[in-house]
């Protein structure tokens, strides 16, 4: 008799359902993960709203690509992982061959199977996934720590692209979870002093926590770059904006110092647009405008950053619920003022 597990389904825009499914069986070179903690990402509410995420769904599906589990079943070939071990999950799966993997662009793949978007995700009791997308835990790291693997790579890969230096002054713009991260990457990077922009007082308090030599409530200042002036942050050499809204993104160009980089990070909808004048923006301030496309090859430096206490989740990680609660994080926007919201299994 097929083994049975629960499954929460994305059937239709704005609608999902708590369903039971079967549990699938691995084929060849796959592993068949029994999930354990799984993130509420940005890019999931996008897609539940209707827009597209970092790659086009199709409905129904199982949305949740940020997870971890550990190991219940391996197909034929598979020999990195093992039954009982625990693993996080790298969502998105090139396919090694295509013209953009060989070139060592992988997160281009023109064959990318990305799990929870594309293919059936983690909200899901167990999901099926390839050998190579698997990441051994280290035993310092427990499942929620885990499923924080993939938005850390994310993180990474734009930080990397922010070129910071030693020394350099950083504003973040919206201290959410990607927000908090990024302080922590930004120090790690070697930043001298960052502020952070923030309306939320417990995001900014975190943030302070994490290092932060600033937070701003910028609801409440109608010169945030005077009050930035303020604090001595005459010279900002990177602008990170974690919200994905247009306003911010203008804010990010409009506080940028001359010769600054400006990464906009945060997912807009795809129907988004905000104006840029050539002219006054880039060519007079010879800004870098900048942005960053999921986590190519990051995850190892992910796992390697939290294991050896470079990195703290503990203070992003805000909400644990069941399955069968999981839906309310998505309609209750409460969920979202205090931090990441992880379903989490038994």
């Amino acid at each position: 008799m097929d083994k049975m597990m629960k499954a929460l389904v994305l059937t239709d825009v704005g609608k999902l359902e708590l369903q039971v499914r079967t549990v699938p069986t691995p084929g060849a070179g796959e592993v068949l993960v029994r999930v354990k903690a799984c993130g509420i990402c940005g890019t999931d509410l996008h897609i539940f709203h209707g827009d597209e995420g970092s790659a086009k769904s199709t409905l129904p599906l199982v949305l949740g690509h940020e997870f971890s589990g550990e190991v219940a079943a391996v197909g034929e070939g598979v020999q990195g992982v093992r039954i009982g071990d625990r693993v996080a999950v790298d969502p998105n799966c090139a396919c090694g061959q295509c013209y953009y993997c060989r070139l060592g662009k992988p997160h281009y793949c023109e064959n990318m199977l990305c799990y929870g978007t594309i293919a059936e995700g983690a909200f899901a009791e167990y999901c099926l996934v390839k050998e190579k997308v698997c990441y051994l835990l280290p035993d310092g790291l427990d499942f929620f720590a885990g499923a924080m693997v993939e938005p850390v790579a994310c993180c990474l890969h734009g930080i990397d692209l922010c070129g910071i230096k030693p020394g350099d002054n950083i504003l973040i713009i919206g201290c959410g979870p990607i927000g908090q991260i990024m302080v922590q990457l930004a120090r790690a990077a070697g930043a001298a002093r960052i502020a952070v922009l923030e309306p939320v007082a417990t995001k900014r308090e975190v943030a302070l926590r994490y290092g932060a030599a600033a937070a701003i409530d910028p609801a409440a200042e109608r010169d945030v770059a005077g009050a930035l002036r303020a604090l001595g942050f005459t010279d900002i050499n990177v602008v990170i904006e974690c919200v994905g809204n247009t306003k911010t993104m203008r804010q990010a160009i409009d506080l940028a110092s001359p010769m600054a980089t400006v990464m906009l990070f945060g997912l807009s909808s795809p129907r988004d647009e905000f104006s840029i004048n050539p002219f006054n923006d880039l060519f007079r301030k010879e800004i870098k405008l900048t942005s960053s496309f999921i986590n190519p090859m990051t995850c190892s430096r992910s796992i390697g950053l939290m294991a050896n206490g470079r990195l703290s989740v503990d203070g992003i990680i805000t909400d644990k619920l069941p399955l069968e609660k999981a839906a309310e994080a998505f309609t209750d926007a409460a969920y979202r003022k205090r931090g990441k919201i992880q379903v989490v299994f038994e």
